[in-house]
């Protein structure tokens, strides 16, 4: 299979460890990285080997033959730089949340597809190792027809120390961590047909949301609760785990702390634990997370060679993008909205 090249456009937080992804990943190179402050671009090229360094996003597209880029800059800018890459008909992966929101990333789709190269969404979250193994056994019906969820990602951790501009966002938790937990939900059970939110900003310092509670009742007729929390303080944190409990027409499944699966049918409980591996560029703090990168690189990349279709499209990012931006309204009207299919 060819190597293919790209280039890095963004070299903050994320960068290293989106490297460090493609690192674990055979058939594709990094070959150039632009940032706007040109001493970071410079910092992560020289971690990783990069070749060459670009201020100019323009100049690098120019000049570098590359055969995709790899987009890791704040919403605001994903736009700007992914439009840019369709005019250079260029293959995009870009980080989430796609869009600031669902008219620009609907733009941003509609770019590409008139450019005819694809959009991917670098939506990792699906590829934590324990929630890939929860799918397995939803998909081999040992429960039986799934009738409510709950899926929880609730802690104290203290994001805003190494993101701070997450303090600035008019809508923060929703954007951040419900693209992730609402896409979960998707890729766990399904399409959702209405959407009820309630939101509440517990730090002070903070200009958006801290935590939300989504109430979605799917197309198949589960109801699935999603409690999203950086404002809730527990005894035993997990951060950055995340829990599903499931219940179904002949059993439950949990996915609990620490990685461990546990399935009760009338023949008993059966357990599992699923943990990440491990991989020396990944902060501990976030290892099941950081873990995840890899088969999302490998799953983005498989498409990029035409191997195989990739899960997190534009096209099905954006209905998560519904759902995240449903649950803005919902919070705002304090009503249910209905989704069109």
């Amino acid at each position: 299979m060819k190597e293919l090249r790209f280039a890095l456009i963004g070299a903050g937080f994320w960068a290293s460890y989106h490297m460090g992804g493609w690192g674990a990943v055979a058939g594709a190179r990094c070959v150039a990285v632009y940032n706007r402050t040109r001493a970071k671009a410079e910092q992560v090229a020289q971690r990783f080997g990069i070749a060459r360094v670009y201020d100019d996003p323009r100049e690098m597209l120019a000049k570098e033959p590359l055969d995709f880029v790899d987009c890791i800059t704040d919403v605001d800018t994903h736009s700007r730089f992914v439009h840019l890459a369709a005019e250079h008909k260029l293959p995009v992966i870009c980080q989430k949340p796609l869009g600031p929101s669902l008219e620009v990333a609907r733009e941003m789709a509609a770019a590409c597809r008139r450019a005819g190269v694809p959009l991917l969404v670098h939506e990792n979250w699906r590829w934590q190792t324990p929630l890939r193994q929860l799918k397995q056994v939803l998909d081999q019906g040992t429960i039986g027809r799934v009738f409510r969820a709950r899926i929880q990602y609730a802690n104290s951790f203290p994001v805003f120390d190494n993101q701070p501009f997450l303090k600035e966002l008019d809508q923060f938790l929703l954007t951040d961590m419900g693209t992730h937990i609402l896409d979960v939900a998707r890729f766990l059970f399904g399409e959702a047909s209405t959407v009820y939110a309630r939101t509440h900003q517990v730090h002070t310092d903070i200009r958006g949301e801290d935590m939300a509670t989504v109430l979605l009742g799917m197309a198949g007729g589960a109801t699935v609760t999603c409690e999203i929390s950086y404002a809730t303080r527990m005894e035993h944190e997990r951060f950055p785990q995340t829990f599903v409990f499931v219940e179904g027409a002949v059993g439950s499944v949990e996915l609990a702390t620490d990685y461990w699966l546990r399935t009760t049918t009338a023949a008993g409980t059966f357990a599992g634990r699923y943990p990440p591996p491990r991989y020396a560029w990944a902060d501990p703090a976030y290892d099941v997370v950081h873990a995840s990168i890899v088969p999302c690189h490998a799953d983005l990349l498989a498409a990029l060679q035409g191997v195989k279709p990739a899960e997190t499209t534009a096209e099905d990012n954006l209905k998560t993008l519904a759902l995240v931006f449903a649950a803005y309204e919902s919070a705002r009207t304090r009503q249910a909205v209905e989704l069109s299919q």
